[in-house]
């Protein structure tokens, strides 16, 4: 494991029942039979690649583990013969469906409650349309079992960009965001946040619920920054953009730094690339100050203006002049 990655907690297992709470309150679903497997595992380490078939509309061929009825599956059913009816519902009540659920306001047929007690089988209604229900579904899906890692520092949002700030302990992290968030930015999550992939190269951070508006710093304790600063002192989440990591060096490390671009590397958290900034801890140097800089270079840079490259430019061009 890469320094400062934490292993993160075992996901727990999708259930239809841990799926029906993420989802009755908002989208109206009711279960109507099939309670007696409630804790059935939908998936089993399941790839982000993967989800687009849980979930979908009636599908036999290639079932989904979730299959949805709605208007267009109801008619088809409705036109079958006697025996493909049967067939069909042979097929659709096996083991590996792992939950039914009848969308916009369709009545459940006595057969269909029959065979979800018979074969286990959740089986759940709801007003809504079903491509809107999917949607909500894979939604909730998405953030619930994509890939996670906690990290060592503090997140921070500064100036519109999600800033981790890393570094050994006790080395000044927890002091460097206080003074931030006294400056305008605002506190994500201290010591522990958490962030999940959700693109190919994308890393929404958070912060665990336990930890949420307070930071811990030494000699003050724990302290809640909500409450000592207000509401706008406080950001749920953010996409994490840069890291800041903070290294105490000696005068001849720092002097064998690269004086024109800096300290800037790429660090890898559940494979994605995110820039990082070694940023030397010192004795008279303003910290807070120096990483609103570093994050207004960044800014700069990801608009295609590189300050050590202009620098460059400019002395050559002016070489160029004198030679002339």
């Amino acid at each position: 494991m890469e320094p400062g990655l934490r292993q993160p907690p075992q996901m727990d297992k999708l259930t239809p029942q841990k799926l029906f709470k993420l989802l009755r309150s908002q989208h109206d679903l009711r279960w109507i039979a099939g309670q007696q497997h409630e804790n059935r595992i939908i998936k089993r380490n399941l790839r982000l690649v993967a989800q687009a078939t849980l979930v979908g509309h009636l599908n036999l061929i290639h079932p989904n583990r979730i299959q949805v009825i709605g208007k267009i599956e109801w008619d088809h059913l409705r036109r079958l013969k006697k025996n493909s009816y049967s067939d069909m519902l042979k097929q659709l009540f096996s083991r590996r469906t792992a939950a039914i659920i009848i969308t916009d306001n369709i009545d459940a047929p006595p057969e269909f409650i029959k065979l979800a007690n018979a074969n286990q089988t959740p089986l759940l209604v709801s007003s809504m349309p079903s491509n809107t229900l999917i949607d909500a579904i894979r939604f909730y899906l998405w953030n619930l079992l994509a890939e996670k890692s906690t990290v060592h520092g503090v997140f921070m949002e500064v100036m519109g960009n999600g800033v981790l700030i890393s570094g050994e302990s006790s080395i000044g992290k927890s002091e460097l965001a206080l003074e931030l968030i006294t400056r305008g930015h605002r506190l994500i999550a201290d010591d522990a946040p958490i962030f999940t992939r959700t693109g190919p190269q994308m890393l929404n951070g958070s912060c665990p619920p336990v930890l949420k508006d307070f930071m811990e710093v030494r000699g003050l304790g724990v302290l809640n920054i909500r409450a000592m600063y207000g509401d706008n002192a406080i950001k749920q989440n953010k996409y994490l953009r840069l890291i800041v990591h903070l290294v105490n060096m000696s005068l001849e490390d720092q002097l064998k730094m690269d004086r024109l671009y800096g300290s800037h590397t790429i660090r890898k958290i559940l494979n994605v690339d995110i820039p990082e900034i070694l940023l030397p801890v010192a004795s008279g140097r303003n910290l807070a100050v120096m990483v609103e800089a570093a994050v207004r270079n960044f800014i700069l840079t990801d608009h295609g203006h590189n300050s050590a490259d202009e620098f460059i430019k400019r002395q050559t061009d002016y070489i160029n002049g004198n030679n002339k």
